[in-house]
């Protein structure tokens, strides 16, 4: 590929969201073309996936289920406008990709991580981040911060107990130690200090 896939991933609050305009204004401004897009969505097809997953009236779904309609969303979400933006060598930043699956519904939900990297292996063909950003805050942290957030749309991962966010933030840890594509930073700081230091990794991987 051209291009670069660059992942950021985290538990609920941790704030990536939040520090991607920063990113593509850093990158736009050295010359690269950058394109923002999000899991579950970023197309219409997977955009429509993402509100069965997360409509509060689905409480019953079956945590293999679960999986199988994200790594659905993702296969449709790559091929209609990952793949395209990478085969042009544009930077593209990701708002979550396979590495929530395997802490949400690999580690936290039982799944297994080895059996939803598996299932995933099938829908995105090898197409792995170069770099994945990991913005590391307590669990109990980032659900203070969405509880602060008026603005922000409940969905059915916010029904869940800490005791599964906390099993979320377990698997993110073990994937920290597989995958050494997977940067960690302290999103605890103000939203500026975790966006220059989210910059100067971004800048450092794409000049190597």
């Amino acid at each position: 590929m051209k291009g670069h896939l660059i992942t950021l991933e985290g538990g609920e609050g941790a704030g990536k969201t939040s520090v991607i305009p920063f990113l593509k204004k850093a990158l736009e401004q050295k010359g690269y073309q950058v394109l923002i897009t999000r899991e579950p969505g970023g197309i219409q097809i997977s955009e429509h996936i993402r509100d069965i997953i997360l409509n509060l009236d689905n409480t019953t779904m079956d945590a293999r289920t679960e999986v199988l309609l994200y790594a659905a969303a993702r296969r449709q979400h790559l091929v209609e406008k990952v793949l395209p933006a990478l085969e042009a060598g544009h930077v593209v930043l990701c708002d979550r990709f396979i590495d929530s699956s395997l802490a949400y519904q690999g580690y936290a939900r039982g799944v297994g991580i080895d059996e939803v990297l598996n299932i995933n292996a099938f829908a995105i063909q090898n197409c792995m981040p170069t770099l994945t950003l990991f913005f590391d805050i307590p669990p109990e942290e980032g659900l203070k911060r969405i509880a602060l957030n008026k603005d922000r749309e409940r969905n059915r991962l916010d029904l869940e107990a800490i005791t599964f966010h906390e099993k979320v933030y377990e698997g993110y840890q073990l994937l920290i130690k597989q995958f050494s594509r997977i940067q960690t930073i302290d999103a605890r700081q103000t939203l500026e200090h975790v966006a220059s230091e989210a910059i100067a990794i971004v800048m450092r991987h794409l000049k190597n």
